[in-house]
């Protein structure tokens, strides 16, 4: 998907529920950063202490803040950071599951069902790689989300991590998101990299080549699409009449040079300010259609 309209650019068995191992961590650092204060110091529960799979071995009655443990989440895996982290935000594990799968829906997850915080084994816990691409548009759309996912090294004031995305290292323009892996779900690989102003987000599920796959279909998102850019200020005439649309609008065509503009006037436009409706069309037909309005009346 491009980021900003969510728009699908390639798509294969894209609603088949299957379980996605530690990319469920996107969900719950997201709600971690819109919900908490991340410099809060907090004291590490005994629940979060030996939890099974990846770790950054979090101590008992250590103190860490909000900030590393989202690090330990998303550049080292740590179960027992995602423990910890849902017990901070609502008291303890089973109630944070309940506000993850109540917050997915937001994002426009229609097919996921979640059973923890981290991906661990269940069979209640899967989800489509529409969904999770569509959670993890939601969460790059965050300035503080996508800051986390793109640091390669971190060093906070309690712990400091390395990233284990090799995305990060090996393909250009990439500025995330999330590895995945069990024996259960297979290898699992949630993507982003950004080139010429266009932010594309893939995902792969139980795909044992995820690095190189995931490179490829990033590769032909950049080759065959490009972003277009409809900037708010952009005044178009409707006869002696100058409009513009009321919000900057982001359109992903294939070839920006065949996309023709139309504007169309309206009649009785005095009350509402609307003057003219815009329509954008490229090679196969109308892909756009947004009301202008009056400069002269806004």
């Amino acid at each position: 998907m491009e980021l900003t309209t969510e728009k699908v650019l390639i798509e294969s068995n894209a609603d088949m529920k299957l379980p996605m191992a530690s990319t469920t961590k996107i969900i719950t650092a997201i709600i971690i950063i819109e919900d908490c204060d991340l410099d809060e110091v907090l004291t590490v529960p005994d629940e979060a202490v030996g939890v099974e799979g990846s770790s950054i071995y979090l101590k008992k009655g250590e103190q860490i803040d909000v900030r590393d443990l989202l690090y330990g989440l998303m550049l080292r895996s740590g179960n027992d950071s995602a423990a910890a982290l849902a017990i901070h935000h609502s008291g303890s594990v089973e109630k944070f599951v309940e506000e993850m799968n109540l917050r997915i829906k937001k994002m426009g997850a229609e097919n996921t069902r979640l059973a923890n915080p981290s991906g661990l084994p269940n069979d209640e816990h899967y989800t489509t790689a529409r969904d999770l691409c569509k959670i993890a548009c939601y969460a790059m759309r965050n300035e503080t989300f996508k800051e986390i996912v793109s640091t390669t090294n971190h060093v906070g004031k309690f712990r400091s991590f390395a990233n284990k995305n090799k995305m990060l290292y090996n393909y250009d323009g990439a500025n995330g998101v999330k590895t995945g892996y069990t024996v259960k779900a297979g290898r699992c690989l949630v993507s982003s990299a950004e080139r010429d102003g266009m932010d594309v987000v893939t995902v792969v599920l139980d795909c044992y080549d995820m690095y190189a796959r995931s490179g490829d279909m990033l590769d032909k998102c950049f080759s065959d699409y490009k972003l277009l850019k409809i900037d708010k200020n952009t005044v178009f005439m409707s006869g002696k009449v100058p409009c513009k649309l009321l919000k900057t609008e982001n359109l992903v065509v294939k070839n920006p040079e065949k996309v023709s503009y139309e504007v169309q006037s309206v009649e009785n436009f005095e009350s509402s300010g609307e003057v003219a409706e815009l329509k954008i069309y490229d090679e196969n037909g109308l892909i756009f259609t947004g009301k202008l309005y009056s400069i002269i009346n806004n």
